[in-house]
């Protein structure tokens, strides 16, 4: 089982994303181009709408087609987003005072605690560090454990 990342930040010329819409709840149709990619393979897309929020599927089928060569089109699980929407927020490092955009997935019926607790969940996969009531940005985190 391989990982391809098929998203706009990768700048891989071998992995070409051509389309990844919607079928159904958490069921996706995935067209690319190269990677070789196999049943049971993990992909990483962008979420639409987002610049960098990654949409991770696991692949089910591939038909690969003969024209053009090393074209694929697949079927893939992944999160059911219906009802999800892109946020944009950022923060800022208590310490050095960085500033960071960031995107995170939120239901349309999240309070503003839900939502909160999913930034926080995503800007610590961004490498961000909670301090009390502040927060370290990767760097200063770093810093401090090494300090």
């Amino acid at each position: 089982m391989a990982e391809h990342d098929f998203r706009r930040t990768a700048f891989n010329p071998s992995h070409t994303l051509i389309e990844c819409r919607t079928l159904g709840a958490g069921l996706f149709q995935v067209t690319g181009q190269g990677g070789g990619v196999q049943p049971g393979d993990r992909l990483i897309c962008t979420v639409k709408g987002s610049r960098d929020l990654p949409l991770r599927l696991t692949v089910e089928k591939v038909r690969y087609l003969i024209n053009p060569a090393g074209q694929w089109t697949a079927t893939a699980k992944g999160p059911d987003l219906r009802g999800q929407s892109v946020l944009g927020w950022s923060i800022t490092c208590d310490q050095c005072a960085r500033e960071q955009a960031f995107e995170f997935l939120a239901a349309e019926r999240d309070d503003l605690p839900a939502r909160t607790q999913k930034a926080v969940a995503r800007i610590a996969e961004l490498g961000w560090q909670p301090v009390g009531e502040n927060h370290l940005c990767p760097a200063c985190a770093r810093q401090q454990a090494h300090g």
